[in-house]
């Protein structure tokens, strides 16, 4: 075995446990008074305090950050709708997480897709039984204008023959980016209505 006893240490454990003790009784000396909880100040608010806005202003964040959307894919671009709504992108941040499977939960209608003419009394029939307020987004250039089948005898050419349309996405397909832009345009568009939207009145299908 090897003789270590001619080394000198530079730091002795003795010199350790002298600094260590000092460094206990430092801080006891400092810690003879308890902290005040952080939560204290709240003690101290004046609660006369006074914030001012309008009652258009409340109601309009509350509907754009709580929209319920009716899950209407027609054609491909309701593969980047559902991925949309898939965890990468986070639908779930703008408070519509849920895709309602019924008209009368949902506010929004996201046509996604080509619209044939045999779907459309469908389409307009769900769009009656939603309450007001409510939105239309078309989704993708089938839903905008018909697309590349706008000359077909069979498709619609624009869902705004037979809905009313807030927010336009273009593409063939959107991404889901392109999506998620229309949303924040159309909560644009809510926060700016009034309390009572401009009701756009159709004929009813019997």
């Amino acid at each position: 075995m090897p003789d270590y006893d001619h080394l000198i240490l530079p730091y002795s454990s003795g010199d350790a446990n002298k600094d260590e003790g000092l460094l206990v009784e430092d801080i006891i000396a400092r810690s003879q008074q308890p902290i005040p909880d952080p939560d204290e100040w709240l003690l101290g608010v004046d609660h006369g305090g006074v914030v001012l806005t309008t009652f258009d202003a409340v109601l309009g964040w509350a509907r754009k950050r709580s929209l319920w959307p009716m899950m209407f894919g027609l054609a491909c671009c309701a593969f980047e709708m559902m991925a949309a709504a898939g965890n990468r992108w986070d639908i779930s941040r703008f408070g519509m997480e849920i895709f309602r499977p019924s008209p009368r939960q949902a506010d929004m209608m996201i046509i996604a897709g080509t619209l044939t003419w045999k779907m459309a009394p469908a389409v307009r029939r769900l769009y009656d039984q939603m309450a007001e307020p409510k939105w239309v987004l078309a989704m993708g250039a089938c839903a905008c204008s018909g697309g590349t089948f706008s000359e077909s005898y069979s498709v619609v050419p624009g869902i705004n023959r037979i809905l009313p349309v807030d927010v336009y996405v273009p593409g063939c397909p959107p991404r889901p980016e392109g999506l998620y832009h229309g949303l924040m345009e159309l909560h644009e568009k809510i926060q700016k209505q009034g309390y009572l939207k401009d009701n756009v009145h159709l004929p009813r299908l019997d």
